[in-house]
Order: structure tokens, then C-alpha cells, then sequence
């Protein structure tokens, strides 16, 4: 059986090499008509003419997220428009898109863009495209809006299917899952939705769902398969703990309905097994929750390392505790902001006690511009508009990052709390830019039924270290941001057990399989080889991956990293 896998597996690479010769533009404008395109990095119209209306756009926006999502051939983090192992790239100067010196100096390729994009609209064309990648031995990847740490919706020479323009939604008071009993009120959504489309739906509606805090991110894409963590999934759970029901094309070519009661073991593999890797999902349900009302803090402050140190001390005293009374939210240096739907304002002013006293401590230290605001939130929506304007996801620039979940037993003793404390201290040495979040579902049980790993469940934080690099970087350059980002989060592996968050993981995380699934890694892979036979989906650490793919032949390999 593995020898046969082995077979299948080098087959597959060496379809994949041969397609990336022969596979023409007029076979695949053949076979989809006007629903394909050929891959055009975002920058290209700058190459071609720098004066150009298009040119201009995309140089007044080279920074914002909403209108690279909106373009198949964009990446919100620009490393994965480039080839590492080789250079090509077509970018522009982030530090200053108007430095037309950035585009004379160079030249446009496609680097890791894909070379075609089909505009999915419908399950045929994915059906259909499958079959053309069996046939052809072209590789597929599945893009929406271009969000992807890892870069498993890129890839030289791929099929990528855009799913950017499903855009249905719709809230059910009474839906029932097909084949399931029960009723629950919930939102269906096609996959091209994002959390800006569904937090307004939301609202207009008067009903809670839990997302991210990019508003630009696609709600039932890579993020939600991932496992999709927010500021209400300590209380609500983690994205794949309020799905229902997909809609999906697997790659055997079968379009498939999978929830509870049909399909189950495909259910199961899409609620945290990864996107990119059990098919194409096009269609969504989750459960809708009634409005919340929530209590928020927000103490920003400018100061140095040690007062940012003091910050952290008392996040981490107080760990367990918040956990439990529902707070949620995120800090990174200099900022702390944390909701609860569980206190009422007079509960969360004595929780947050330990918050407004470093306020004042910090002012005595010589912080400036330390600002407390404790408020109430008729909803979601209300709260998130005031977090996102002072919050924007930077877009537009390369962002090589690694992460820990940090359990819970790194909070009990005295002792483990101050080795926590000294290893964020230690990684922010490294690299500056720490950012924690309380996204995880400590007070959410769920349904057993997920395929994250077990490690979700026992966490009070996931902490991100985030490096960077020029967008005209070498070669060396390059290696050097994604060493520097797996150094600094060593200081939180030594500590902590071996789990991390598969969609913001170390890109060459040791142990991955392990580390991102835990026990449930040799369930997923029964489910990839039933509904992937031929190994038509595969991306960088995914289940079941083939790492001598040439689609991979843009990642470094183990010798350089070690080098």
C-alpha cells in the first residue's frame, strides 16, 4: 500500500513537470472559455506603462487589502507573488509605491502567481477542472481572496480556481443540515464571501457569527477550514465549531454535500484538516447566535520594551482568569484590546481592575499617550467598526511569520508564568513585532467532532512573531526573515507543548503534522487518499503533501534553511 502511494505520488510530480511545459493558454481557453484568464501579477500594468490610469490606481492602493482581493492575480502578503529560489517577482517599492526606479530596475515575471485563474461560478467548472488536471497533469490551487501566510493558494505553472466571485447570502431561521434533524437558525454563504459582506449581513439582521479581525478575509475560505479563530471564540468556539454544512467538489470529480449526518468523515476533515487539500468548497453554512452585548477595554500607550513588558505580566497573572469570565481580543506592543459577552460594565470594570491600575502605573513610568477607554457594545459590528479603523491588516508587503498556542498550564504555577513572560521578552528581541491573541476557545468545548488540533481546547493565547523583508530582497534576505521568525518562537517552543495554528504557522514548521493536527493527522490523511485518489490537490504542509512536487520548487529547501 505505502509503496503504491509512493508510486501514485512520483506519477503525479512527474504529470506536474511535464504540464508545466505543455500545457498551453489556448487548451485552457479551450476547455473553460471567458471564465479563464491567464495569470498577471498585480504590478504588471506598472511594468507595461507607469503613466497609465490602471498604473495609477494600483500605486494610490498598493497598501490596502480590498482592492487586491478583488484581483486574481494579488497577494495580501507579496512573497508569495515571488519565486524565492529564483527572484522572480514583479513588485513595486512598498516603502514608496511612486518609486518608478523599483519597476526600471527590474522585470515583471510571474514568480509564484499562478499561470491560469478560472473564475468559478458553479460546481461544473470545478468538475470540470479537475478533469482537465487529471487529463493534463497541470497542478490546481484554490484561491479567493488572496490571504494565505503559507502560500498554498499560489504556485508557478498551477490552475488556480478563483473563488472570489461567490457572493450569495442568506439567513435561515429554521435550516436543517440535508439528512440531520435538528434545526438551528443560520447564515449560508457562498465561498467568495468575506467578513465585511458578513459582518454587515450580520447585523442587518440582528444576529452574531464568529470571524476574524480582517474584514478582508474570505469567511468560509482557507480561514474557516483552518480552524478560524476570533476575539468571541473563547465564548462562541472557533469557526469550525459553528459550521453546519458544505457544499463541495472533491477531487474525485463528485459534488458532495457534507455535514453530521452524510459524509461525515469529510465533514470532519473540512473543520480544521486545511483548505486547498479536500476540494473545492463553494457554499457554507454556519450557525447564527443572537445579538451580544459587549463589554470592551482598550489601553493603548507609547513606551518601550518594559513597559510593553508589564503589559504582558499582567495578561499572563490574569490568564485563567479572564479566560473564564469570556474576554477575548488581541495586544501587540503598546496596545491591549479585550471584549466579553459574558460581564455586565460593572463586572468588567472590577475584571479589568489589574488594566486600569498599569494604566496609571505606566504614566508614573514615563509612558506617553496612555489612554484607558472602558465602553459597552450594542453588538458585534459596533465594536468592530471602532476596532478595525484603529487596527488595519497590513497588506501589500511581505510577511514571513511562526506562532505557539500557549496552554493553559503555562499559566498555573509561579514558576511557569515567568518562564512565559521571559520567553516573550526573549522572542521580541528577535523580532520586534509580537502580537497575541485570545482567540482561543478556552471556554468552548465544542462538539468532538473537529479536526484541529486537541491543543486548540487547552489554550489561553496564540502568539504570532512576524518578520519582514525589502520587496527587492535576495535570496539571503529571504532566508534570513524566515530563520528569524522561526528563532524567535523557539523561545515559546521550549515551553510549551508541540502545537501551533496551522493558517499562521511557521511556513517550515518542524514536525508539522504533529504540531498542527495533533492526533487527529492520521484521520485527515484516511480521508485525503478516499476523496483524492490521484493526488489532483496538494500544497506546501498540507495533509498528505508530496514534497518533491515541482510545484514547491519556489519554497527553500531543508539544506538551505540549515545552511
Amino acid at each position: 500500500m505505502k509503496t503504491g502511494l509512493v508510486f501514485s505520488l512520483s506519477l503525479i510530480s512527474t504529470l506536474t513537470a511535464t504540464a508545466r511545459a505543455t500545457v498551453s493558454w489556448d487548451q485552457v481557453r479551450a476547455k473553460f472559455g471567458d471564465s479563464a484568464s491567464q495569470g498577471r501579477p498585480y504590478s504588471k500594468p506598472c511594468y507595461d506603462s507607469w503613466n497609465s490610469s490602471e498604473c495609477v490606481s494600483i500605486r494610490d492602493n498598493y497598501l490596502l487589502a480590498a482592492p487586491r482581493t478583488t484581483n486574481a492575480g494579488a497577494r495580501i502578503q507579496t512573497q508569495w507573488e515571488t519565486c524565492h529560489t529564483t527572484g522572480e517577482q514583479c513588485l513595486l517599492d512598498f516603502t514608496n509605491p511612486n518609486n518608478r526606479g523599483a519597476v526600471d530596475s527590474s522585470r515583471c515575471a510571474l514568480g509564484s502567481v499562478p499561470k491560469y485563474f478560472i473564475d468559478v461560478r458553479n460546481h461544473k467548472q470545478v468538475q470540470e477542472a479537475f478533469h482537465f488536471s487529471r487529463n493534463t497533469g497541470i497542478p490546481i490551487v484554490i484561491d479567493n481572496t488572496g490571504h494565505d501566510y503559507k502560500g498554498r493558494s499560489s504556485g508557478p505553472g498551477t490552475l488556480a480556481l478563483w473563488t472570489h466571485n461567490l457572493q450569495d447570502i442568506s439567513l435561515d431561521d429554521a435550516f436543517v443540515a440535508e439528512g440531520c434533524p435538528a434545526s438551528y437558525q443560520a447564515v449560508t454563504m457562498g465561498a467568495g464571501v468575506q467578513f465585511s459582506k458578513l459582518y454587515a449581513f450580520a447585523e442587518a439582521n440582528n444576529v452574531t457569527v464568529v470571524g476574524g479581525s480582517d474584514a478582508s478575509v474570505g469567511a468560509s475560505g482557507g480561514w474557516l477550514m483552518g480552524g478560524g479563530h476570533g476575539a468571541l471564540s473563547n465564548t462562541l468556539g472557533l469557526g469550525v465549531d459553528r459550521v453546519l454544512q458544505f457544499k463541495i467538489v472533491t477531487p474525485d470529480g463528485k459534488y458532495r454535500t457534507a455535514n453530521a449526518c452524510q459524509n461525515k468523515d469529510l465533514f470532519f476533515a473540512l473543520r480544521g484538516g486545511g483548505g486547498g487539500t479536500f476540494g473545492v468548497v463553494l457554499e457554507t453554512t454556519i450557525k447564527a447566535s443572537p445579538q451580544v452585548t459587549l463589554q470592551a477595554v482598550f489601553l493603548t500607550f507609547s513606551g518601550t520594551i518594559e513597559h510593553t513588558k508589564e503589559l504582558w505580566s499582567v495578561m499572563i497573572d490574569n490568564g485563567l482568569k479572564w479566560a473564564e469570565e469570556g474576554w477575548g481580543g488581541y495586544s501587540t506592543f503598546g496596545a491591549f484590546i479585550y471584549i466579553t459577552p459574558l460581564l455586565t460594565p460593572c463586572e468588567a470594570d472590577e475584571s479589568m481592575k489589574p488594566i486600569a491600575q498599569l494604566g496609571e502605573r505606566l504614566k508614573a513610568q514615563g509612558a506617553t499617550n496612555v489612554s484607558l477607554v472602558q465602553a459597552q457594545f450594542d453588538s458585534w459590528l459596533q465594536w468592530y467598526s471602532v476596532f478595525s479603523k484603529a487596527n488595519k491588516a497590513m497588506s501589500g508587503v511581505s510577511l514571513p511569520l511562526a506562532s505557539r498556542l500557549i496552554n493553559k498550564g503555562s499559566f498555573k504555577t509561579e514558576e511557569s508564568r515567568e518562564a512565559l513572560l521571559e520567553a516573550l521578552v526573549a522572542a521580541y528581541h528577535v523580532t520586534p513585532r509580537m502580537i497575541l491573541l485570545a482567540t482561543a476557545p478556552a471556554s468552548f468545548a465544542g462538539d468532538g467532532q473537529t479536526s484541529v488540533t486537541e491543543a486548540w481546547r487547552d489554550s489561553i493565547y496564540h502568539i504570532t512573531a512576524v518578520s519582514s523583508w525589502q520587496w527587492n530582497a535576495t535570496k539571503v534576505d529571504k532566508l534570513a526573515g524566515y530563520k528569524r521568525v522561526s528563532q524567535s518562537i523557539d523561545n515559546l517552543r521550549k515551553i510549551t507543548p508541540d502545537a501551533a495554528y496551522s493558517n499562521e504557522c511557521d511556513v517550515y514548521e518542524p514536525n508539522h503534522e504533529e504540531t498542527l493536527w495533533g492526533s487527529n493527522y492520521r484521520k485527515l490523511l484516511a480521508v485525503k487518499r478516499k476523496y483524492d485518489p490521484d493526488h489532483l490537490l496538494d500544497c506546501w504542509h498540507c495533509v498528505g503533501w508530496d514534497k518533491n512536487s515541482p510545484r514547491f520548487r519556489c519554497y527553500f529547501s531543508e539544506e538551505e534553511l540549515q545552511a
